[in-house]
């Protein structure tokens, strides 16, 4: 008798409710035909049906050899583990399962309960895993904030509340240097003298933006020509725009002249100086109900720092899996080339300094030559940092 029959007679078997008979031969057909997810789910729902867990799991397991990450066969194990009582193992396969769901909108509404069931079980687990892990660091000795941060981060990467992200430069990548988000403070001690001089900073932006002269132009100018699909909405838009004051390497006089203690506390920063390519300083202007889509920058090499100057409510920046809201005097220093957006979701403009600076994992000589580097592909036309 060939596999069809076989499947032929499980499909008789189970419409008249025998689902031992429909299992027994559906067994046989899954041992003459191509294996398929569908006939091992099909299995496992016939066995289910028959009260035969263990046998229902393990057909689910077929499936997923075929099919590591297959929605449905998740799903299907995690709900035989719960009703097994093994709750814990049920809640980590249903947070599997709700990691491959790419578009909830096209679930069958069969489904809807029992993904908000998975939810909900998953989030019970994590909740109970989270307070677990934070009483083990808590009693095992005293932390440092930074410390205490990466041990939390470290817990949530394990239980997958947030993923890990790394530097991805669109360029420049120098290898061995620390991939953090957002730095720690210590290693910038120059961030005091940009937020003590907040105050300064601020007027002399709102003074430079009250002048019809002042150049402001949009924050993203690529030629029509290139492949810049994120920048589709804001490329040489006025929503998002920028007052340079150094660009490139070029001190932009007529902005830069009229903002003298602007320049002054910028001279405390550690920048970057190649020619054509650094140091950079500018405000950012993000007008109301204007977001940045995700993206990386070009170079590893180089950190950017943010001096928030005007900050409306419902405004939030996300550099991988931290997002912040900017604090008016509280500078910042991230990663822009680990993937990160920006968005202000007010009915008032947002205003931040911003400046690049080297990152701390480099040495003298090494930012001499890669100085140098870029210096000498700058002379021979090479892409502007």
């Amino acid at each position: 008798m060939s596999w069809r029959n076989h499947e032929d007679q499980a499909d008789r078997a189970a419409a008249r409710g025998d689902v031992a008979t429909a299992a027994t031969m559906l067994e046989r057909a899954i041992e003459l035909a191509p294996p398929t997810v569908d006939r091992w789910l099909k299995l496992a729902a016939l066995r289910r049906a028959a009260g035969r867990p263990k046998l229902a799991l393990a057909a689910i397991d077929g499936a997923l050899a075929i099919d590591p990450l297959h929605f449905m066969a998740l799903m299907s194990r995690a709900h035989v583990l719960e009703s097994d009582g093994d709750a814990n193992e049920a809640a980590r396969t249903f947070m599997r399962a709700l990691a491959q769901l790419r578009d909830e909108e096209a679930l069958p509404a069969r489904l809807t309960a029992l993904v908000a069931h998975a939810r909900e079980m998953g989030a019970r687990y994590v909740a109970a895993e989270t307070a677990k892990r934070d009483a083990i660091v808590t009693a095992l000795c005293e932390l440092s904030a930074p410390e205490r941060r990466r041990l939390d981060r470290f817990n949530s990467n394990v239980l997958r509340t947030t993923r890990v992200f790394h530097s991805e430069p669109t360029h420049y990548h120098f290898p061995g240097l620390i991939e953090r988000e957002f730095h720690e403070r210590d290693a910038f001690p120059w961030l005091s003298v940009l937020e003590d001089a907040t105050d300064a900073i601020r007027e002399e932006f709102l003074a430079l933006q009250a002048l019809t002269d002042a150049r402001a132009e949009p924050y993203i100018q690529y030629d029509a020509s290139l492949p810049t699909r994120q920048w589709t909405t804001l490329n040489h838009s006025r929503d998002w725009t920028a007052f340079h004051l150094v660009r490139n390497g070029l001190v932009v006089a007529e902005n830069a002249g009229r903002c003298p203690r602007t320049m002054a506390a910028l001279s405390a920063v550690d920048q970057p100086s190649i020619t054509g390519r650094g140091p950079n300083a500018m405000f950012s202007v993000l007008k109301p109900r204007t977001r940045i889509p995700p993206h990386t920058g070009v170079a590893n090499t180089r950190l950017v720092c943010h001096l928030p100057l005007i900050v409306p409510p419902a405004c939030r920046f996300r550099v991988g899996a931290e997002t912040r809201g900017w604090e008016v005097g509280r500078a910042f220093v991230f990663d822009d080339t680990i993937e990160h957006e920006a968005a202000n979701d007010s009915d008032e403009t947002r205003v931040v300094f911003i400046v690049d600076c080297w990152h701390p994992g480099l040495s003298p000589a090494e930012r001499h030559a890669i100085g140098a580097l870029m210096e000498a592909e700058e002379a021979t036309g090479g892409a502007p940092l």
